[in-house]
Order: C-alpha cells, then sequence, then structure tokens
C-alpha cells in the first residue's frame, strides 16, 4: 500500500498482469533463485526466476544461430546470461578494466565486452556454472548489477566527461546520490549471491513499493548544451542548470520513452515534458517522489502501457507535476531557460579543467573484441595497465581515456593506433550511426542490427559521396525490434526490425535529438531502403538550406509530417 493518499480516478482499471502476482510472491525478489542455481538439469531458469533474475541484472538468452540445430539433436537451447553492470556515469578503473576483460576472455562464450547505450558494460554468454561466481567477482573489484533490470531505477547516465569541468564533476556526484537513493533495498542480492545471511527482519521498499515499479524507469543527468545521453529516451531527466560555472539546480523532464510494439496504436515513442525547475536541495526528493508517483498511477494490468509517458498521458501533465509537488512539499520553479545543441560523442582528445587530457574512442557497435588487425580488447588492456587515470563509458557505446597527464598523452595515443582504437579514416556518418545487439543473443530480436550495421554504414557512406556531402552525416540508427535500446526513434534515420532482412524506416528525427521521427517505409528490404534515401540525400544535397540537417529537411519539404504529440500524430 501506498503511504500517500491515493486519486482513484488516476489508478488504470483492469486485472493485475501476472509480472504483479511473481513480484509480490518473490519475497523481495528472492524468489527459488538459489535452488535453481542447483538444478543441473537445465541451463537456464525456471518459472518465475526466468522473470525475476532481471533484478539482479541479467536475462537468460541463448545462442540464435544454433538454436535450430540444437532442437533437431533434441537438445534444449543453449541457455546462457546476458549481465549488465551499474555503473552511474559510466566510469570505471583501470584495474576494474583489466579484471573484467581477463572474465570475458575466460568465463563468456563470445569472450567480449560489450558497451551499451546505458552507459554501461555487458558480458554476454555467461553459462550457468559461472553466474554466481561471476557476481562475487564484480563485487570484488567494487562492482554489482542490482537494477540494470527489472521493473526498477536503471543504470543512472550522465553526460561524459565528467571531468571536463567543475560541473560535470558536480553532476555526476549528483548521478551517483540518485542512483543509490532509488536502488532497492532488499538484501536479495547480497543473500544470493554474496552469501551473506538473511537478516530476520520485517523488509521495506519505501520508495520502490513491495510490487516493485509497473515498469522499466531510467533517470539521466545532462549538462546542456550536450545531449549525448538522449534525454527524450528516459523517464526522469536532470537537466543541469548553472550560475558562473556552479550547478545551482535541475530543470526536470519526465516522460520520455521509445519503445512501442507493432500493430499495437496505444503504444508509441515520446518526448520527455519539463515539469519545472528545482534547486539543488530538493533533487533527491523529486527524483524519489516522480518515481512513487509513477509506482502508484502506473498501469499494472498492461505492461505495454505500463511505463511513464503513458501514466502522464493517461492523467495529464499538470496532475502528475500537482501529485509529485504535493509529496515533495515544494513546487516547480518555471523552467530556466537551456538548449541542446549537440548529440554524439566528441571522438578525439579534448584538454580538462586540471590541464589532463580525455582521449574518446570509437567503438564501432560498442562491441570490444579481438578483431583481424585490429586486436581491440588487446589494445585496451595494454592501455589500462599503463594508465593512471580511469576509463569512462559513454551512452553512444564509446570510450574515453580519461585523465591522462601530458606526458603520458603521446604513449596512449601509440597503444590506440597500433590496436586499431584510433582510425583517421571513420567517417562522421560510421561515428554518428550506432545499432543495438540484436541476433544472436538477443531473444526479442526481429532482424539483424549490430552485426548489418557495419556494412549499412558503408553503403550509406557511398550515397553520400555519391551526392558530394561526404563530409556531413546523418543520425543512422538500427534497432532489431520496437523495444528502444539503440535509440532509433530518436534518429534522423532509423531501422526498426521486422523479420530477417525487412525493417520499418522511419524519418524525420533532428540531429539534436529532440523529435520523434516518422514512419516513411512499412517493412522493407534493403534494396527498397537504400533506393529511397538515393533520392531523399540527392534532394538533401541539392535543396537543403545553410547547415539543415537531413532530418530538418525532410521535415520542413513534407517528406514526413513532423510528430508533434506522439499520442495523437506517431500513428496518424
Amino acid at each position: 500500500m501506498s503511504q500517500y493518499p491515493i486519486n482513484p480516478a488516476f489508478v488504470a482499471e483492469g486485472k493485475p498482469s501476472d509480472n504483479e502476482r511473481l513480484k509480490a510472491e518473490s519475497d523481495h525478489l528472492r524468489g527459488t533463485i538459489t535452488q535453481d542455481l542447483k538444478d543441473e538439469i537445465t541451463g537456464g531458469f525456471n518459472g518465475d526466476n526466468f522473470m525475476l533474475i532481471r533484478f539482479h541484472g541479467m536475462y537468460q538468452q541463448d545462442d540464435r544461430d544454433i538454436r535450430a540445430e540444437r532442437a533437431a539433436q533434441k537438445l534444449e537451447p543453449l541457455h546462457n546470461m546476458m549481465l549488465r553492470a551499474r555503473m552511474p556515469g559510466g566510469i570505471i578503473t583501470p584495474t576494474q578494466w583489466l579484471a573484467i576483460d581477463q572474465f570475458a576472455a575466460d568465463k563468456t562464450m563470445y569472450g567480449s565486452i560489450r558497451l551499451t547505450t546505458r552507459q554501461t558494460f555487458q558480458f554476454h554468454g555467461v553459462l550457468k556454472p559461472n553466474i554466481k561466481p561471476m557476481h562475487q567477482f564484480l563485487h570484488d573489484i567494487g562492482i554489482d548489477s542490482i537494477a540494470t533490470a527489472g521493473d526498477v531505477n536503471r543504470n543512472v547516465l550522465c553526460t561524459s566527461n565528467p571531468v571536463e569541468s567543475e560541473l560535470h564533476q558536480q553532476a555526476y556526484q549528483w548521478a551517483i546520490k540518485i542512483s543509490e537513493h532509488l536502488l532497492p533495498k532488499t538484501r536479495a542480492y547480497a543473500e544470493i549471491w554474496l552469501d551473506e545471511e538473511k537478516v530476520e527482519t520485517t523488509e521495506q521498499e519505501p520508495i520502490l513499493g513491495d510490487h516493485y515499479l509497473p515498469r522499466k524507469f531510467k533517470t539521466t543527468v545532462v549538462i546542456p548544451p550536450h545531449n549525448d545521453i538522449d534525454v527524450h529516451a528516459n523517464d526522469l531527466n536532470f537537466v543541469a542548470i548553472a550560475e558562473h560555472g556552479q550547478l545551482i539546480g535541475f530543470n526536470v523532464l519526465v516522460g520520455g520513452g521509445l519503445a512501442m510494439t507493432f500493430g499495437d496504436n496505444s503504444t508509441y515513442p515520446r518526448k520527455a515534458d519539463e515539469l519545472g525547475f528545482i534547486p539543488l536541495e530538493h533533487t533527491l526528493k523529486v527524483a524519489e517522489h516522480v518515481v512513487t508517483v509513477q509506482r502508484d498511477y502506473g498501469d499494472r494490468n498492461n505492461r505495454k502501457n505500463a511505463k511513464t509517458k503513458y501514466t502522464i498521458d493517461r492523467i495529464g501533465l499538470d496532475n502528475f507535476r500537482s501529485e509529485v509537488e504535493q509529496r515533495v512539499g515544494v513546487a516547480f520553479e518555471p523552467v530556466r531557460p537551456y538548449e541542446f545543441t549537440s548529440r554524439g560523442d566528441r571522438i578525439g582528445w579534448v584538454e580538462g579543467m586540471d590541464g589532463k587530457h580525455h582521449l574518446t574512442l570509437f567503438i564501432e557497435n560498442g562491441r570490444i573484441l579481438d578483431y583481424p588487425g585490429r586486436p581491440l580488447k588487446t589494445g585496451l588492456a595494454k592501455i589500462a595497465n599503463i594508465h593512471q587515470g580511469d576509463l569512462r563509458m559513454t551512452a553512444n557505446q564509446n570510450l574515453i581515456i580519461a585523465g591522462v597527464p601530458t606526458e603520458q598523452k603521446a604513449q596512449i595515443e601509440q597503444l590506440a593506433r597500433e590496436h586499431g582504437l584510433i582510425d583517421d579514416g571513420h567517417s562522421e556518418q560510421r561515428k554518428n550511426s550506432m545499432a543495438c545487439v540484436s541476433f544472436p543473443t538477443c531473444p526479442l530480436a526481429m532482424a539483424e542490427a549490430e552485426r548489418y550495421l557495419p556494412e549499412l554504414v558503408t553503403k550509406v557512406e557511398g550515397l553520400l559521396q555519391k551526392h558530394d556531402v561526404a563530409d556531413d552525416h546523418i543520425v543512422l540508427r538500427v534497432t532489431g525490434c520496437p523495444n528502444g535500446c539503440g535509440r532509433a526513434m530518436l534518429a534522423e534515420v532509423g531501422l526498426v526490425g521486422r523479420a530477417p532482412g525487412k525493417y520499418n524506416l522511419y524519418l524525420g528525427g533532428n540531429r539534436i535529438g529532440t523529435r520523434i521521427p516518422k514512419l516513411y517505409l512499412d517493412n522493407v528490404g534493403e534494396t527498397e531502403i537504400l533506393s529511397q534515401l538515393d533520392q531523399l540525400i540527392a534532394d538533401w544535397a541539392a535543396n537543403r538550406q545553410a547547415d539543415e540537417c537531413f532530418g530538418d529537411f525532410v521535415v520542413r519539404t513534407g517528406v514526413v509530417a513532423e510528430v508533434k504529440v506522439s499520442k495523437t500524430d506517431f500513428h496518424a
């Protein structure tokens, strides 16, 4: 039960989904995971545990490339776990990096480290006998995976790089505070994975509630004018406002989200709305009570409509704001002026406030592995062996070698170049393209994404070259399904998988990530996609206005209508 008065008019009607049952019966996320770990008959988890392990930062997957082959041999799918670490702001030490590098090589099926759009890393292919040792290994190096999946607040993002200025460092500290404040309070993680004793006491979840949230919840801290974490993909965003270089508070934005379901027009991607400005001292209370309002009024009957964006559209933004204000005991002030002017990572060297240097490395698809002629993983391990600063993962799947003293700059750059981590031949187009993981590991994938992106980018580069705009770029993103992990619904050109080799083509997002694109072609293959892009890029090259990005051009010229209010015009 909520500790706050509930307005019955704001509660969604219907029968609670089965996920609500399993959360209620889970003994605060314990379930029977401990017993399941001892079951050697299957490589996976049974019953409710299949879902409950998500709250501990894991998804059960299998290698879909060999699923049919194993079925023919009357074997179960090759079950394995994907684990996502909790890294607020994406910061990791060289010592930690070397440890996860070794674990990936020794204990995972694919041997890679995967940088994600949630500013953290994932292990893919952890087999059941290695799951508990993995959690204990992470704990030993100061990392956990608590609440990086499931119906909770997930990894808190922060604008990179937090040491370029004092403001960045202050914002990063708030990202950590918000992450810690919104964590589940259950000791289930410590008991199951770290063998800590169960404390006989009545557990409570004062923020998340005993049923936890209706759906996943994502939070960011962003420093304008750089929108590198894509605020409009997230439920709750704190936009830093500074005076004289010092952080004084945040504009609060709520209700962003990109996932949708094909064929269900009650689902749609949506931009975040502005609630108002708050001084710093109210930050944690506001974070807490945006969460508690969503906890109490989010739709627990239909998971497809359970995200914060649908709660706001159902009860109204003013009512949502009023509920938060009542619980915090403070009214929002008018939004302070801010604007976004950029989004992609600044690849290359940047000098920080203390005279140290930060090298942002472009990692295509975020996949760190030793490729023929490009031993990325080995190169990063060599850098970590000598690096005196830290490493910072970005929300665009790239990696920053941060805090490099001037005398070490040349050595680190040499190592990066020798191992293919710096390639001056990478186009702006390639650096501004992104994909989700998709096949072979994601169970939701309908079409290729990560494995397809490099060749697709090469073909788009050819179109830009053909029409004499090769020095420019289009924000291009590919996802294997409509769940939004690759943020295609904030791209100028977004491909969303429908079936093997088939995609929906969306056009009309903008370069700074403040507009949702609109469907242009439904369920088409590469030939049709490239043919249409060829014509559109030709038109853009010939008729664009000064500095007009591709997404703005296709909206201005009526190729697609502008999406202004997702609920009414995204599917129109």
